[in-house]
């Protein structure tokens, strides 16, 4: 009986484990990932649609994403930083252009174990995430993603042809399939 669920669920099963063995092969280096969210939270006076709930899905759905040639490393932080110079909830175009400042500002303390490449990526991914569709580069587009994954928090349903990833395309299609995955990687 239901033999579709449990086909479902032993897919969604090994997906899961590619997840956690890429979070493995990838971590983040000498980064302390909750430094990182603590300076996000630091004077944030938006609440939660922009706020730390947002960035922790948006880490889930870019943890979902990556590929093995995505920078893991680059999408975590980018989950934390992309909207922490946001003054407005709706209409903020340029709040991405502040926050790749910011990071450029945080170069040598909270992210002085980033490479040049990967400083470059992040503030790239932050400064153009509002204003760029895709950029060809798949840390960058991953981020994006990840992002937009996160549409219905504020009553867009994410379109495929939107997604910068064929992934992100995949599962802006199968919405379904990717709220099943993102539900088992959080009860993980």
């Amino acid at each position: 009986m239901f033999k579709w669920f449990h086909r479902r669920k032993d897919n969604h099963s090994k997906h899961l484990s590619e997840f956690k063995e890429r979070l493995v092969m990838q971590e983040l280096a000498s980064l302390d990932i909750e430094a990182i969210k603590q300076f996000a939270l630091k004077d944030w006076e938006l609440g939660e649609t922009h706020g730390l709930p947002h960035w922790q899905r948006v880490e889930r759905n870019g943890i979902i994403l990556a590929t093995s040639e995505v920078n893991i490393t680059v999408v975590r932080l980018f989950a934390y930083l992309h909207d922490k110079c946001r003054i407005d909830n709706s209409y903020d175009v340029e709040h991405g252009k502040r926050a790749a400042n910011m990071i450029n500002g945080i170069r040598h303390t909270l992210l002085k174990e980033l490479t040049d490449n990967e400083l470059e990526l992040l503030s790239k991914a932050c400064e153009l995430h509002t204003t760029t569709l895709r950029t060809g580069n798949l840390t960058i587009d991953t981020c994006f993603d990840a992002d937009r994954l996160d549409l219905e928090r504020v009553g867009i349903i994410p379109y495929p042809n939107k997604m910068a990833t064929s992934k992100g395309q995949y599962y802006a299609k199968n919405l379904g399939e990717f709220y099943d995955l993102a539900v088992l990687l959080t009860m993980e």
